[in-house]
């Protein structure tokens, strides 16, 4: 993927998206209970580096993430140890009821290959920008790890992108007939 430093992959405009994800709806499968979503993606929960979301069974994750309004997705971040972090993450836009049986039937939106590097630092990845224009929700298949240990951790998740603007129709003058 690019090679955009942390500081350049966040351009004017785009903000972390953490404010707008409708929480109620938020799933995880094969997730560890004791080590879950909300470690990764929350805010203060992300920030600290003894909380992460971890896998259960086997090494994927495979997270569901809608949003409470319609939002652009400009970047995507992942921090998390240099062995056992997501390595390919395959993300998809507005794909509802995904499982395990299902997530390789479909094409992805995009697909991300981290290195240890991003996973240090939790540098943002660009993604391509046209496949995520108006995104109510999104699935995130983390298919492997690093090493392909069985456990999988994340430490963080950061989404950066915008809000798609509505058109707010008090605000427009009415046109009369003469």
């Amino acid at each position: 993927m690019s090679g955009e430093s942390a500081t350049t992959a966040i351009h004017k405009g785009q903000v972390d998206l953490l404010d707008f994800i409708d929480w109620t709806s938020v799933e995880c499968l094969n997730q560890s209970t004791t080590h879950s979503l909300p470690n990764a993606i929350k805010q203060g929960y992300r920030e600290d580096e003894g909380l992460h979301l971890e896998s259960d069974a086997d090494e994927q994750l495979l997270l569901y993430i809608p949003f409470t309004q319609v939002i652009k997705l400009y970047s995507i971040a992942f921090k998390g140890p240099e062995d056992e972090g997501p390595k390919t993450v395959k993300l998809f836009s507005n794909k509802e009821h995904m499982g395990f049986s299902n997530v390789n039937d479909y094409p992805p939106s995009d697909t991300v290959v981290l290195s240890p590097e991003h996973l240090q630092v939790g540098k943002p990845v660009l993604l391509k920008y046209v496949k995520f224009q108006n995104v109510r929700s999104l699935t995130i298949f983390i298919e492997d790890n690093q090493t392909g240990s069985e456990i999988t951790k994340v430490q963080k998740i950061q989404l950066i992108g915008s809000t798609v603007e509505t058109t707010d129709m008090k605000g427009l003058k009415k046109i009369e007939d003469h």
